[in-house]
């Protein structure tokens, strides 16, 4: 039986059903997403949604949609559906649906007059490949089924605009046909398991409405492009399958391979089992690299999230062969002491001061949970010490150790931490200078690569550190620690220490090296759990502050105003969790467990089965952002961890 499950009686409410979001993704990054009714909302969303290398370093949505119409005594009943302008939906088949499920693959039943009929759509891990199972339960008719599909060709970040310059051509291949838009993309293969008719009519469907990018202040409107449509007859009881891909398939095979992939799925019968299955969607490989994609659907590889997000999704479960490969790959693109913040290649940007400084976190995690740290400072002890070395002599961004041996960094113009919206060209929070995390994951990184060198005998890297290590509990007190606030800075700059109550100063608490004593750290976290804890994270800022802004709602710029401004983190509460629980032990416990089971709830609601970027500040913490965002999952599989290990301690 499904862990989640809808109430089917309102399926046919669109206030119901729209909000509700699908994604299923590949080991090479594609995907697939729609609502649960398969009316697009979204330019990111698409039955086939691909890497396109040869274009850009983008995914690109091929396969928008592909309407079903059911035919008996030359009455139509097209199970498609789509947002016009002036709130106009056309077809709408939503008004057929009779139940949906979602396991062990999204399954949609339908049924009119003497009709039921079934949709059961799979995208397969493997190669990416969009496979729907069609199957006539009942008809009292003979009946005619028409596939009519939707094409794009278009980066997802865009919207497609009817065109001479397309391509409407195509090929006959085996029970089906190829083709493509533009020349320079993969070709689309569209096959059925059973010999269609087609029937070639190219033609335009104009203004399609996405309403989620009507409602963010983009760009709604998009021209997708059919180039005609499939028909065959179809049997009571007979089942059809579809496949759509950019390789060719043997339609002999379809059912075979619909099977195989049922029968690899970790069944989403419980809530960890959600976040098991969600897990698996963030890691990628391409070109034997493995990469962490931020989320989706609309984030790429990001070096600050790969490292903060690779413990749950990966050491947390007990794969460590993903997490070392992962983190391989990644060193691969270090550039001096700093690693890509976003993009690849060409397109990476390094600015971000902490991502290098994650690497010591996630290599101490790697460590802990595969008991082998011994070997880590002979495999990785240079980029270690040279990021050390070159946060030491300064690099780019202004990021730079100074005599007291707090790191400073920023310049004006950037944003070099994970705060780091920007408006107009300017960072919503610029905080340049000396920023609580940054010098918590600072301290954290010394001491651990000291642990690392002395384990390996390099006394001359020791006595190098040493130094620094000892005199900085000292400087990080006497520059962020307030005795009558009892709580950290969250930066400071010359004279200037800003009090604003934030989420940063978590990471003082929860890192394995602390500059803070106990005391120091309680007061941290219950600042924090009285100004920022809510049932879905910590709030970027306390609602308090006159800056504070509680929905993340609107166009672009108010929202990246509200997105370090008070929105709530999910990934937060696991550095949260740790250090209260290193404090009050099976005291804390309780609490854990209720804010790890209260995102039970989630997982109905925004992306199925999965968590969301962002929630609003306050109350009802509504979702919002990227509809599953991978260092959110990997915390609540970490937070999962913690209570075990804490648990059995009892």
């Amino acid at each position: 039986m499904s862990y989640i499950n809808f109430d089917k009686n309102q399926l046919v409410n669109l206030e119901y059903s729209l909000p509700k979001e699908l994604l299923r993704s590949s080991r090479e990054g594609a995907y697939a997403s729609s609502t649960i009714i398969n009316c697009n909302t979204r330019k990111y969303h698409g039955l086939l949604v691909v890497p396109q290398p040869a274009i850009d370093s983008g995914n690109h949505v091929l396969l928008s949609a592909f309407d079903e119409t059911l035919i008996q005594h030359n009455a139509e009943f097209n199970l498609g559906i789509r947002k016009y302008q002036g709130d106009v939906f056309s077809p709408k088949g939503h008004k057929y649906l009779k139940d949906f499920s979602t396991e062990p693959i999204p399954k949609l039943t339908y049924g009119v007059g003497g009709i039921e009929f079934t949709k059961e759509m799979l995208f397969s891990h493997k190669d990416g490949r969009m496979i729907i199972k069609y199957t006539l339960v009942e008809a009292h008719s003979p009946t005619i089924i028409r596939f009519r599909p939707f094409l794009a060709f278009r980066n997802i970040h865009a919207l497609s605009k009817a065109n001479y310059d397309v391509d409407t051509s195509y090929e006959p291949i085996s029970h089906g046909i190829r083709l493509r838009m533009y020349r320079g993309y993969s070709y689309l293969h569209l096959q059925f398991s059973k010999d269609p008719d087609y029937v070639h009519v190219p033609d335009w469907y104009y203004n399609v409405e996405y309403i989620r990018e009507k409602a963010r202040g983009y760009e709604y409107l998009e021209d997708l492009y059919t180039p005609g449509y499939f028909e065959m007859p179809i049997a009571k009881g007979e089942s059809i399958y579809f496949s759509a891909g950019i390789e060719q398939v043997n339609p002999a095979i379809l059912k075979k391979s619909y099977l195989s992939e049922i029968e690899r799925r970790v069944p989403r019968d419980s809530f960890e089992n959600c976040l098991l299955n969600a897990a698996q969607q963030f890691v990628v490989r391409r070109a034997k690299k493995v990469e962490v994609i931020a989320g989706y659907p609309w984030f790429g590889r990001w070096g600050r999230d790969t490292f903060i997000s690779l413990p749950g999704l990966t050491l947390a479960i007990g794969d460590f062969k993903t997490a070392k490969a992962a983190i391989d790959t990644i060193i691969q693109e270090m550039r001096g002491p700093l690693f890509p913040n976003m993009g690849i290649g060409e397109q990476a940007l390094y600015n971000s001061a902490d991502a290098p400084l994650w690497f010591f976190w996630a290599l101490q995690q790697y460590g802990l949970y595969t008991k082998t740290t011994r070997r880590l400072w002979k495999e990785y002890g240079k980029k270690m010490k040279t990021i050390l070395e070159g946060f030491r002599a300064g690099t780019a961004y202004n990021i730079k150790m100074h005599d007291n041996g707090l790191i400073y960094a920023g310049e004006t113009g950037y944003a070099v931490t994970w705060m780091d919206a920007v408006v107009e060209g300017k960072p919503v929070t610029p905080r340049i200078g000396y920023t609580v995390e940054v010098n918590a994951l600072w301290y954290n990184a010394l001491m651990f690569a000291i642990e690392l060198a002395t384990q390996a005998g390099d006394e001359d890297f020791v006595n190098e550190w040493k130094g620094v290590a000892a005199a900085f509990p000292q400087a990080f007190i006497a520059n962020f620690w307030d005795p009558k606030k009892k709580y950290l800075a969250d930066y400071t700059n010359g004279d200037y220490k800003d009090f604003s109550v934030r989420p940063n100063m978590v990471f003082a608490t929860s890192l394995p090296y602390s500059p803070l004593n106990e005391e120091m750290r309680n007061g941290v976290l219950e600042r924090l759990k009285s100004e920022l804890l809510t049932i879905r994270g910590l709030r970027s800022l306390a609602p308090k502050n006159p800056l504070y802004k509680g929905v993340y709602a609107g166009s672009q710029t108010q929202r990246d105003n509200a997105y370090h401004q008070g929105s709530v983190y999910p990934w937060l509460l696991g550095h949260f969790l740790e250090g209260y629980l290193a404090i009050h032990g099976k005291g804390g416990l309780k609490m854990a467990v209720d804010l790890y089971n209260g995102f039970k709830e989630v997982m109905v609601e925004h992306g199925i089965g999965t968590i969301s970027e962002v929630y609003d500040g306050d109350p009802p913490h509504k979702a919002g952002g990227a509809i599953s965002q991978a260092w959110n999952i990997a915390e609540m599989l970490r937070i999962n961890w913690l209570i075990r290990q804490y648990s059995a301690k009892l």
